[in-house]
């Protein structure tokens, strides 16, 4: 690992303080083949929140999760991270900042699930929180529930597995920001709640986390701000007590939605609208 980053002498994240913004984008457009994806977006990840970027398949979210994590340059406007602009850190420096779960977790090796996970230590090696490595992937097999199979091949795995091992090797980097694309995809009910748990877990602790997601139950659930997305736009952004409407969802989604009160605690649930 010592050979993928630099020495000692790297520039060290500083402390986050509750609120700070730890990734911007502004006026952010993004074209494919000159079509424009991203239009114009601007979003705010605050240390101590969780952001869910919502919408339609197509409306942008995972193409504005890659400009945040700068793993996608815009063609106009600016993204930030720590402060920064996203260009002007190495891609050492950006791994000890942002840790990114991508989509797809896949491997071409059959790699043993603890190997896998202790990959999320790279970027700290030959730093002073190396030593923190072995308590870091522990930490982050047991909060994902994979470290009853740490030597079995991340190959033989079920994609529900791979999903939380993919998961246990982002929170072992141990980043103030994170940046997950669907990290529910494939999982059972039982694990989605345990990985929507673990990013709000992480927002108290005082990271920032932007999550991918095409459950609205889990976003109004776990998310302290959701971003609405739509053809390239983002629509409506702010809690999800004042984003989450009838009207605005059935208008989003084109599909009639109903947003209610849960019968017993008052929490939000979101439902297709069925006749």
């Amino acid at each position: 690992m010592r050979s993928l980053f630099a020495s000692r002498t790297r520039n060290m994240p500083a402390p986050v303080a509750p609120g700070e913004v730890l990734a911007e984008a502004r006026n952010l457009t993004v074209r494919l083949d000159s079509r424009p994806v991203l239009s114009e977006v601007g979003v705010t990840a605050r240390a101590g929140e969780v952001l869910a970027l919502v919408g339609p398949n197509g409306a942008g979210k995972s193409t504005l999760l890659a400009a945040l994590a700068a793993d996608r340059a815009p063609d106009e406007g600016s993204v930030t991270i720590a402060g920064r602009p996203a260009a002007a850190w190495s891609a050492a420096e950006l791994a000890l900042r942002r840790a990114v779960l991508p989509q797809d977790a896949s491997l071409s090796f059959p790699f043993p699930v603890e190997d896998v996970v202790r990959m999320g230590r790279a970027p700290w090696a030959g730093t002073e929180r190396e030593d923190e490595d072995d308590e870091a992937v522990a930490a982050a097999m047991a909060s994902t529930e994979v470290t009853d199979f740490a030597g079995r091949a991340f190959s033989g795995l079920s994609g529900g597995e791979r999903a939380r091992v993919a998961l246990a090797r982002v929170l072992a980097q141990r980043t103030s920001l994170l940046l997950l694309d669907e990290p529910t995809a494939a999982l059972d009910l039982r694990h989605q709640e345990l990985v929507l748990g673990v990013c709000r877990r992480r927002a108290e602790a005082g990271d920032a986390v932007v999550v991918v997601l095409h459950d609205l139950g889990l976003a109004a659930a776990y998310a302290d701000r959701v971003a609405v997305l739509r053809d390239g736009r983002v629509v409506a952004d702010g809690a999800p007590g004042v984003v989450f409407t009838d009207a605005s969802l059935t208008e989003v989604y084109r599909q009639p939605v109903e947003v209610l009160p849960h019968p017993r605690t008052g929490a939000l649930l979101v439902f297709p609208r069925r006749e």
